[in-house]
């Protein structure tokens, strides 16, 4: 929608081109502990094999 003055008024939606979801939250959680775990793991079995 432009307004007399040229200035460009468009809607929250259309701006970012994506309806919002709540699905993108579970993704980034389950991604975060995932590698939380995998960096842990990484970590801790070298640890313990040279705890011998």
């Amino acid at each position: 929608m432009t307004d007399l003055d040229g200035t460009v008024h468009i809607d929250e939606t259309a701006a970012r081109g994506a309806v919002s979801n709540t699905g993108l939250r579970y993704v980034l959680g389950f991604s975060l502990a995932f590698a939380v775990i995998a960096m842990s793991l990484v970590w801790i079995i070298p640890a313990l094999a040279h705890a011998h």
